[in-house]
C-alpha cells in the first residue's frame, strides 16, 4: 500500500512569482528574486567559500529535476545546475496574498487563506499600549521591552542584557505577521514563556495575526546569547480540513516533522518530531523506515529561511542546501516501491536581496517514485491533490493532481 513524503525545504523559492511586484521588502517589489539561482551565482563567482568552496553542488536535486524547474521558471542562469531529471519536475505558484509560513503551507495541504493576514507597522513603538499591558499583566512584570520590528539574533543584542536585568519580555516582529516573544529559559524560565504564548495568541489570532512564536534563548551577556531549539509556533487554525485531515479521516497517520504541528495548530496530526535540521532528518529517515502504509509524512527544514535566508548569509544558505542534497541520497534510497516523495518550499527568501523578508517566489516541486518529465506550471494547492490521489483519499479538494 502507497505511502507519501512531502518535504518543504523553507524558503528555497526559484524565481519572482507572477505577482511579485505586488510584494515588497521595504520599497523595493520582489520583481527578479531568485534564492537559488542567486546562490548558484554567488557559489561559482566563489562569493560563497564560507564553510564551503566552488561552484554550488546538488546532484541528488538536480537529479530529481531542480535545475530543470528553475530553468521553468525563470530566466536568470543557475550556474551548475544543469542537469537531466530522472523524477516528475515542475514549479508552484502561491494564490493566496501573502509570502508567509503558514499561507504556503496551508496552500500545499489544500486550504487557501481566505483573508489577508495583519501586519505590524515598520516603526516604534510597533504595538499599541493596551497590547503590551497585557503581555506584562500576562507575565506578571512592570513592563516589556523592544516593541519594535527586528531581527531574532539582533533582539537578543540590543535587548539581551536589559532583560537579564529586568525578567521583562522581549517582544517583537517583522514583516511577516507575527508577534514575537523572546526570554531567558532559565531567568524567566522555559515554561512561563510558553504559558504566556498561550494566553497572549488569542488576542493576536482575533487580529488576524497568523502566528505568536516563543523564542526561548540562554547564554549570559559575557559569553553571548543563543536562541534554543524550544521555539513553539502558536498558529491560527486552518479555515477548512487540510490534507493532514483527509488523510488520518481516511485512517491513515499522519507524522509531523519539524514545524509542522505548529503551524497546523496540531490539526490532523498524530505524532510530532522536532528539533534541529540535522535531528529532524534523523527522524525523517526513521519514518522512511517505518511508517504504515496509507501514512503521510509531512516534514520542514526551517534552516534554510530562519539562519540563512533572514540574515541574508549566501554561504550559510549554499551548505544548507549541499547539506539537503546529501541527506536526499539516503531518503531516496531508502524509500519502497509504492512510496512517493515531494520535494518543494513554501516561498522564497533570496539572501542576495536587499531588506530581510521573504521574497515572493515560485517554488520547485519535485517528484520521486511517480515517473519522469515536467509537469509544467502548478498551483501549491495541486501537491494536496497529488498526494491525496496516491493514497487512495477523498480530497474535497480545489487543486489538481498531477499523477
Amino acid at each position: 500500500m502507497a505511502r507519501a513524503f512531502l518535504v518543504v525545504m523553507d524558503s528555497v523559492g526559484i524565481g519572482g512569482a507572477l505577482d511579485a511586484g505586488a510584494f515588497f521588502n521595504g520599497d523595493l517589489p520582489d520583481l527578479g528574486t531568485n534564492t537559488v539561482a542567486h546562490i548558484a551565482q554567488a557559489c561559482a563567482k566563489g562569493h560563497a567559500n564560507e564553510g564551503r568552496s566552488g561552484p554550488l553542488k546538488l546532484p541528488n536535486l538536480v537529479g530529481l529535476g531542480l535545475g530543470a524547474a528553475l530553468r521553468a521558471a525563470s530566466s536568470i542562469p543557475a550556474p551548475g545546475l544543469d542537469g537531466g531529471a530522472h523524477g516528475l519536475w515542475g514549479c508552484g505558484n502561491e494564490e493566496s496574498a501573502g509570502k508567509d509560513t503558514p499561507t504556503g503551507h496551508w496552500e500545499l495541504a489544500g486550504v487557501r487563506v481566505p483573508w489577508r493576514w495583519h501586519v505590524f507597522p515598520d516603526q516604534t513603538p510597533a504595538f499599541d499600549i493596551d497590547l503590551m499591558q497585557a503581555v506584562a499583566d500576562l507575565a506578571a512584570t512592570n513592563g516589556t521591552l523592544a516593541n519594535c520590528h527586528g531581527s531574532g539574533t539582533d533582539m537578543l543584542d540590543r535587548f539581551g542584557e536589559e532583560h537579564m536585568k529586568t525578567g521583562w519580555p522581549i517582544c517583537y516582529t517583522s514583516a511577516d505577521s507575527v508577534f514575537q516573544i523572546a526570554a531567558h529559559e532559565e531567568r524567566f524560565g522555559l515554561k512561563r514563556l510558553l504559558d504566556l504564548c498561550t494566553a497572549i495568541a488569542p488576542r493576536l489570532h482575533d487580529l488576524r495575526v497568523g502566528r505568536v512564536i516563543a523564542r526561548p534563548f540562554v547564554g549570559s551577556v559575557e559569553a553571548g546569547f543563543q536562541r534554543t531549539n524550544n521555539r513553539r509556533d502558536y498558529a491560527v487554525k486552518p479555515p477548512a480540513p487540510t490534507l493532514l485531515d483527509w488523510v488520518q479521516s481516511a485512517g491513515g497517520t499522519v507524522h509531523a516533522i519539524g514545524k509542522i504541528g505548529d503551524i497546523f495548530s496540531q490539526q490532523g496530526i498524530d505524532t510530532v518530531d522536532k528539533g534541529s535540521d540535522a535531528e529532524l532528518m534523523q527522524h525523517l529517515l526513521q519514518r522512511v523506515e517505518t511508517a504504515a502504509p496509507g501514512s503521510l509524512t509531512f516534514a520542514n527544514f526551517v534552516e534554510f529561511d530562519s539562519l540563512y535566508g533572514h540574515r541574508r548569509d549566501i554561504a550559510g544558505y549554499a551548505r544548507a542546501l549541499e547539506w539537503i542534497d546529501n541527506a536526499l541520497g539516503r531518503l531516496l534510497s531508502a524509500l519502497q516501491p509504492d512510496d512517493i516523495l515531494i520535494v518543494t518550499a513554501d516561498h522564497g527568501n533570496d539572501p542576495s536581496w536587499p531588506g530581510t523578508d521573504h521574497t515572493r517566489e515560485r517554488v520547485p516541486i519535485l517528484v520521486a517514485g511517480a515517473g519522469t518529465g515536467p509537469i509544467g506550471q502548478r498551483r501549491f494547492v495541486d501537491v494536496a491533490a497529488s498526494i491525496a490521489q496516491h493514497l487512495r483519499v477523498d480530497a474535497p479538494t480545489i487543486g489538481k493532481s498531477f499523477l
